[in-house]
């Protein structure tokens, strides 16, 4: 493949070609009862997807932790998509599909489509607006203006680059967008790991798992946690502990990248100004970049 190596960070590697996204897995909703099923689970508004386009939303359990985040695409009348990072399709439609009761509804894992991504601007997608057909390749705008990103659904592989992969996981990171390993799932709610940013939940649509918790954290002020993007140093492990002073203020969600190594960290809100440190080195606060316009 055609890519030139930056001597920077990993999410300045240039790749004109696409890469596989290994992490990233695809669940299908079909059905006549597709959105409102998606409407009565999912933390954001599905009803507001119109066909062709896509929008951050999330699963959460009935505490308001995350279970699962990924990008909701309409991809039809009665069809929806999941594009799922760091999660298992099959153990998530299984888990699902148990909440289908009678609802005409199909929920199936997509493991014969693959997933790929390219560091460099979409030709036709734009914003929420996909490009392509659901049956088809379906390109999506996944970037910035500071890290323009194309990701692709595909039925055919793309070639394998580690590190073109790893760069895409810090611009995830540095959009805010968690990267959540099994251990850091069903411990934060959506304020707490920043998905407002997105956004990837509504304090405004009807009932659905963890609303209740999501809700009065938005009307009454509640949440004493906030998403910080560190640079830390190439051991942090999401899980690690965020220190001042001697004292645990916070831990890390996620962290990708080597030298530097980025990390979405979720630390308090009473915290002091002073240094921060990870593994015992400093662990430095950076801006987020902004990100893609969504529906």
């Amino acid at each position: 493949m055609t890519a030139s190596r930056s001597e920077n960070t990993p999410s300045c590697i240039e790749v004109t070609d696409f890469f596989a996204l290994p992490d990233y897995t695809i669940v299908d909703l079909d059905g006549p009862d597709a959105v409102v099923f998606a409407q009565a689970q999912f933390a954001n508004d599905a009803t507001a997807l119109g066909i062709g386009q896509w929008q951050w939303n999330c699963w959460l359990n009935a505490k308001g932790r995350v279970l699962a985040l990924f990008a909701l695409l309409r991809t039809g009348e009665t069809s929806l998509r999941l594009l799922l990072p760091d999660v298992d399709a099959q153990e998530l439609a299984t888990a699902l599909a148990r909440y289908v009761f009678r609802r005409k509804l199909q929920v199936r894992a997509r493991p014969d489509l693959h997933v790929a991504g390219r560091l460099a601007a979409p030709g036709l997608a734009r914003g929420p607006l996909l490009h392509g057909s659901g049956d088809a390749t379906l390109e999506l705008d996944f970037g910035s203006d500071a890290q323009p990103r194309c990701l692709r659904i595909q039925d055919s592989p793309a070639a394998t680059d580690a590190d073109a992969a790893q760069a895409w996981a810090v611009a995830d990171l540095q959009l805010g967008l968690p990267r959540l390993p099994a251990s850091q799932r069903e411990a934060w709610t959506p304020q707490q790991l920043g998905l407002e940013r997105f956004p990837a939940f509504s304090v405004k649509k009807g009932c659905y798992p963890g609303q209740e918790i999501v809700a009065r954290t938005h009307f009454l002020g509640k949440a004493k946690r906030e998403a910080l993007l560190l640079q830390v140093a190439d051991t942090a492990q999401a899980g690690a502990e965020v220190l001042q002073g001697g004292q645990a203020v916070g831990s890390l969600a996620s962290a990708a990248g080597h030298q530097p190594r980025w990390a979405l960290a979720v630390v308090s809100l009473e915290r002091d100004p002073g240094p921060l440190l990870v593994d015992g080195q400093p662990a430095l606060p950076q801006p987020f970049h902004s990100r893609a316009g969504q529906a």
